[in-house]
């Protein structure tokens, strides 16, 4: 499906990355289309999982989770019964907001959203209760200079 996006399948998708609480009317109308057009378009794409899911991004300071925190992990253990259990404990743990695995020095890096350092202590003690890692850190963002979910077109 991603050879077959045109023009007007970016424009629907820019749209939705702005605000996809937008009617179909309101969508149909900014980019140039019938409403029944782009209504099967969306469908489509949500069809293709090219649309994954529609959500609310949240103000992380107004919720009580203001903190943000990057935490790096190494671990000496790379099995597949190792990754489950790290699979597991990361959906487990609501207060992580992204976990990648990694090339280079670190193993993975979790992106942690809490509401102090208190927090990030009780954090990392039930992260570290749930999984055995041979040396982990975490650098604290101290501005938002970027941060968005919107993926470039």
């Amino acid at each position: 499906m991603t050879n077959q996006i045109d023009k007007i399948d970016h424009a629907i998708l820019a749209e939705l990355q702005k605000d996809a609480t937008l009617s179909v009317d309101a969508l149909s109308d900014r980019v140039a289309l019938s409403r029944n057009a782009c209504w099967r378009r969306i469908k489509t794409l949500e069809s293709a999982g090219i649309i994954r899911k529609r959500v609310a991004l949240l103000d992380a300071d107004k919720v009580g989770c203001p903190l943000s925190v990057l935490v790096m992990i190494r671990t000496d253990h790379h099995s597949d019964a190792w990754r489950s259990d790290f699979a597991i404990a990361v959906e487990a743990l609501p207060e992580i907001t992204a976990a990648y695995r990694m090339t280079g020095d670190l193993d993975y890096v979790l992106k942690v959203q809490l509401a102090d350092m208190a927090a990030y202590d009780r954090f990392y003690k039930r992260l570290t209760s749930r999984i055995s890692v041979s040396d982990i850190s975490a650098s604290f963002v101290m501005e938002d200079i970027k941060d968005t979910t919107a993926l470039p077109l």
